[in-house]
C-alpha cells in the first residue's frame, strides 16, 4: 500500500509542510528511514538523527518542523501521530473471515458475521461470538464465554468458562484468562481448595499481551476496565478490579482482591500486595513493592537502581551495621536528655 503525505496527514490530524503528494509505504526510524518511509521525532535523544535522516516525511511538532528542511507532517503530539500513522501503514497479516475445517465448534455456540476461526481452535458449549471476531489457531474457549464484536484472540490463547470480552478486546498468544484464583484454606497443614466460582470480564478496547494470566474471581468476577493496556507476562489475581485506561507493564504481579483506579501506570516488575487499593492517577516505578493502600495521586517508588558491584558490596556491609548504629543513636539521645 502507498499513501500520499496529505492522505496520512488527513488520517492523523496533521498538516503537511513540503510535497503533499510524496508517496509513503512504511514507517521507519529516523536513522534507518529511506525516501519511501515515514518517521517521527518525539524524544529529544534522537534530535541529531533528524539532521541526517533520508525519510520521505517526518512527523514533527511545530517547533521541530520550523528548523527541518525536508517533508514534514506537523502534529501537536508527534508520538500520537506516529501511532495513528502506524495503524494506517500496518503490515501485520490479516486473517480472512473463514472457519477452519480443523476447528471444533459445539452446536450450541453462536457465531456472528465475518468471524474467522483458525485451525485446531475449540469453541465449547453456549459460547457467544459477535461480528468480525478473529480467533487464532489453537485457541480454547470454554463454556459460556461471551465475546463481543471486533475482538481479536491470537493463537493458543485459553479462555476458561464464563469469560466475557467486551467489544474490541485484543488478546495475544499464550495468555490464559479465567484460570482458578489462588484460593486455599489450611486445615492443620493440609491445603483445601476453594472453588473459584466467579468469572472474568474484560472491558472494551483493552489489549492484553502474550503469556499473561488473569484469574477468575472466587465469588464475584475479576474486572478489567476499558482501554487498559496489559503487557506480556503479567499476573492479575482473583477478584482484582482494575479501572479504565490503566497501564500495567511486563512481569508485574498483582495479588488477589486488589482495586486499582483509573489512569494508573504500573511499570515493569512491580509487586502489589493483596487486599489493598490504589487510587486514580498513580504511577509506580519499576521493581517497586506496593504493600499498603495508595490514596493520593502521584509517583511512587521503592526499587533500588543498579550500582557498580563494588559500591553495592560496600553499601551492603554498611547496611548490616544499621541496627547497631540505631541503638548507639538511641543511647546518645538518652544520654543527652539526662544531662
Amino acid at each position: 500500500m502507498s499513501y500520499s503525505l496529505q492522505a496520512i496527514a488527513d488520517h492523523i490530524g496533521g498538516v503537511v509542510r513540503g510535497n503533499k503528494e510524496h508517496q509513503i509505504t512504511a514507517m521507519a526510524t529516523l536513522a534507518g528511514a529511506k525516501e519511501h518511509q515515514l518517521s517521527f521525532l518525539s524524544n529529544s535523544k534522537y534530535t541529531n538523527d533528524l539532521k541526517v535522516t533520508q525519510a520521505g516525511g517526518v512527523i514533527l511538532s511545530e517547533d521541530q518542523a520550523a528548523a527541518f528542511m525536508g517533508n514534514a507532517i506537523v502534529h501537536t503530539n508527534p508520538y500520537v501521530g506516529f501511532a495513528l500513522a502506524s495503524q494506517l501503514l500496518d503490515t501485520t497479516p490479516s486473517q480472512t473471515p473463514e472457519i477452519s475445517k480443523d476447528a471444533s465448534i459445539d452446536p450450541s455456540a453462536t457465531l456472528g458475521k465475518n468471524v474467522s476461526v483458525g485451525p485446531a481452535a475449540m469453541i465449547n458449549k453456549d459460547v457467544k461470538i459477535g461480528n468480525n471476531v478473529v480467533i487464532g489457531a489453537g485457541v480454547f474457549i470454554g463454556d459460556g464465554c461471551d465475546i463481543a464484536d471486533n475482538c481479536h484472540i491470537r493463537a493458543n490463547v485459553t479462555l476458561y468458562h464464563s469469560v466475557t470480552l467486551e467489544q474490541g478486546v485484543s488478546v495475544h498468544s499464550g495468555t490464559v484468562i479465567g484460570a482458578d484464583g489462588f484460593g486455599y484454606a489450611n486445615d492443620k497443614g493440609v491445603w483445601i481448595k476453594i472453588p473459584q466460582t466467579g468469572g472474568v470480564r474484560i472491558g472494551e478496547g483493552t489489549e492484553i499481551g502474550a503469556n499473561s494470566c488473569i484469574d477468575r474471581g472466587a465469588l464475584d468476577d475479576t474486572l478489567i476496565g476499558k482501554n487498559c493496556i496489559i503487557d506480556n507476562m503479567v499476573q492479575i489475581g482473583h477478584n482484582c478490579v482494575i479501572g479504565d485506561h490503566t497501564c500495567i507493564c511486563g512481569s508485574t504481579g498483582i495479588a488477589g482482591s486488589v482495586t486499582i483506579g483509573r489512569y494508573v501506570v504500573i511499570a515493569g516488575g512491580v509487586g502489589v500486595n493483596g487486599h489493598i487499593s490504589i487510587c486514580d492517577k498513580v504511577q509506580v516505578t519499576g521493581f517497586s513493592m506496593v504493600t499498603k493502600n495508595i490514596t493520593e495521586p502521584g509517583v511512587y517508588s521503592s526499587g533500588l537502581p543498579a550500582v557498580p558491584t563494588r559500591e553495592w558490596q560496600k553499601n551492603t556491609v554498611k547496611l548490616r551495621t544499621i541496627d547497631k548504629l540505631y541503638e548507639r543513636v538511641k543511647a546518645l539521645e538518652s544520654l543527652a536528655k539526662s544531662k
